[in-house]
């Protein structure tokens, strides 16, 4: 079946995309390819300069080099609406969408890199095992790069059937929902079925990523929507939840009940990449407290009037929320200054002001005159 712009083909229900998220939206910015007779088509998977695509005229193997820029962000990936050549072996890529979102991490903290990791989604699913201790900072982090990616962040805790008690279950969710404001958490068990029907019906309303460590139960997961063993599962270690990577590459998924799941790998490191936004959205609660701070550059530490640190001491907020804000916050803005030197001034000035001031505070416990 080939791409017509015709009034039936319009009805993007009965569209043969329409299973991978193909929309009325999508149809019009595709408009100008389809004068140029090239096929819409998601990517599916990539793979060495090579992407699995669905088309309207079925799944084809098709290169990439026409679409492979310098600009790592700008690289084609799982998740990316593209407009592909009609004939040719292989079938060649010639244009990619605008994207409407991109999920972004930092591909290492010695190089100024981003890695798109999936494009074009709607859900972010952060799977976290509960047959190991909760891992809270690493939740934010995960939190952060969902928030900054434009998609909906949703925290899935796996493995709930390990949890002995219903009492105790329900304090683990409580502690979650208080790392993650604004954000529904999910008990799931893909043994006994818990919650598996409320996921599906999230996962239903557009395309989901799935994120987690290795071990988290995401391939387990990710049959349990499928209704099929689809992904290869491996045991992970009793000891410390820890998997092989199931999952080597990310691939997206029609699942049968309604919408798109993309299945990633176990990520060891969860970088930031220029997300102060979405570090800002985990941490609503003491930007909300700042706005009552005396000072508006307050650094909540010993400054008067600050509304944070009153927090702290009354026990509305945890101290532990404060300093896992800090490193976050601490963490990006050296992501971002390797790459803009503006922000590298400015943090060299304050690292000279700190310095100074440590000076200053070290010479009046020592008694010394201040010039």
């Amino acid at each position: 079946m080939s791409f017509s712009s015709s009034p039936q083909a319009s009805a993007t229900s009965a569209h043969p995309l329409s299973p991978y998220g193909w929309d009325a939206q999508w149809e019009a910015e595709f408009a100008p390819y389809a004068e140029q007779g090239l096929l819409p088509g998601r990517v599916v998977r990539v793979d060495r300069g090579q992407a699995d695509v669905v088309t309207t005229d079925g799944l084809i193997r098709a290169d990439t080099a026409l679409v492979t820029p310098h600009d790592p962000l700008r690289i084609i990936c799982t998740g990316d609406w593209a407009a592909v050549e009609p004939a040719g072996d292989p079938q060649l890529i010639r244009a990619l969408l605008p994207r409407r979102t991109a999920f972004v991490r930092s591909t290492s903290s010695q190089r100024s890199e981003g890695q798109i990791l999936a494009a074009n989604v709607d859900h972010a699913i952060i799977a976290v095992s509960l047959a190991v201790e909760l891992d809270l900072g690493r939740i934010e982090r995960f939190l952060a790069l969902a928030w900054e990616s434009g998609a909906r962040p949703l925290v899935v805790l796996t493995k709930a059937d390990l949890v002995p008690d219903a009492t105790g279950l329900s304090y683990l969710v409580e502690d979650v929902e208080t790392t993650a404001p604004g954000v529904q958490v999910l008990p799931v068990s893909s043994a006994t079925g818990v919650g598996v029907d409320v996921l599906g019906a999230v996962v239903a309303g557009g395309t989901s990523v799935l994120l987690g460590v290795s071990g988290a139960g995401k391939s387990t997961l990710a049959n349990t929507l499928l209704g099929r063993d689809v992904m290869e599962v491996q045991a992970a270690r009793d000891v410390d939840g820890k998997g092989r990577h199931t999952t080597t590459t990310r691939n997206l998924l029609a699942l049968p009940g309604g919408g798109v799941l993309i299945d990633t790998p176990g990520l060891r490191g969860v970088g930031l990449w220029d997300s102060e936004a979405g570090v800002g959205q985990v941490f609503s609660e003491i930007r909300e407290l700042a706005d009552d701070c005396r000072f508006h550059d307050c650094g909540h530490e010993s400054e008067p009037g600050c509304a944070v640190r009153t927090a702290i001491e009354d026990g509305s907020l945890p101290e532990r929320r404060l300093e896992s804000w800090r490193k976050l916050m601490r963490e990006n803005q050296r992501i971002v200054a390797k790459t803009d030197a503006r922000v590298r001034k400015e943090m060299l000035r304050n690292w000279k002001q700190m310095g100074a001031e440590g000076r200053t505070n070290g010479a009046i416990k020592r008694g010394q005159r201040v010039r």
